[in-house]
């Protein structure tokens, strides 16, 4: 995780202290087996988050969460024993729903694509800089994918159809040619507010329209939107 000047500090600092004079600090758990890193994640993020536990190896990481019950947990990919797909092996069997976002210093696909097939809801480069890793949790915790655009963009085409789907593709033809537009927008990972830019709606109205292409399709969030939309071919025949 990259670091910043005293300057960029203060000013995160604040950003954070507005943040938490708003809300309740969220509640997380991070996963790294070098202690120097956790200490670096603390001092980085404890004006916004509020660290209710650390671990270095899976099953340590398991236990500490099911103790915890954190709002989300940074998991670092390559952990001994197992590695971060452990963790989320666990609290599978575990039948723990706790969002995670997986952490790395590789962006490789061999890497990034087992995670995300484990559970992992979003995954970032430990390039990243202090508060787009503030923002990509808080994604996160809220139940909604993360990715940088280019991660996204193997990610999705990982989970696609080696076949297209047409248009009329069974699920479809239950949606407006509206919702259909929310509906690959969202699969691509955009939050409401930039699908609504895009589209020259309100985020309420893209909330709205999520909420719709949901029921009908009876899904439960737009993780779930991202991997139907790629398993049918959908995400390749979205022109930008």
């Amino acid at each position: 995780m990259s670091t910043r000047d005293d300057a960029g500090s203060d000013a995160g600092n604040d950003a954070a202290g507005e943040s938490s004079a708003d809300e309740s600090p969220l509640r997380l758990v991070v996963v790294d087996d070098h202690q120097i890193f956790r200490a670096g994640v603390r001092s980085e993020l404890s004006g916004a988050y509020e660290i209710v536990g650390e671990a270095g190896a899976p099953q340590e990481a398991v236990a500490m969460i099911l103790e915890s019950k954190p709002d989300v947990v940074l998991l670092d990919v390559h952990l001994p024993e197992g590695g971060g797909v452990a963790v989320l092996d666990g609290l599978r069997a575990a039948e723990v729903a706790t969002p995670v976002l997986a952490l790395s210093v590789s962006d490789a696909a061999e890497d990034v694509v087992p995670m995300i097939r484990a559970g992992a809801l979003g995954y970032v480069t430990k390039t990243i800089e202090t508060e787009e890793l503030i923002q990509a949790l808080r994604t996160v915790a809220a139940g909604d994918a993360y990715f940088s655009p280019r991660l996204a963009a193997f990610v999705l085409q990982a989970f696609s159809a080696p076949q297209p789907v047409h248009e009329d593709a069974p699920g479809l033809e239950a949606l407006t040619p509206r919702e259909r537009e929310v509906l690959h927008h969202l699969a691509r990972g955009y939050a409401y507010k930039q699908i609504g830019l895009r589209l020259g709606i309100s985020a309420r109205t893209v909330e709205s329209h999520v909420g719709a292409v949901l029921r009908k399709l009876q899904l439960n969030s737009r993780h779930e939107v991202t991997h139907w939309a790629a398993s049918r071919g959908l995400i390749d025949r979205d022109d930008e």
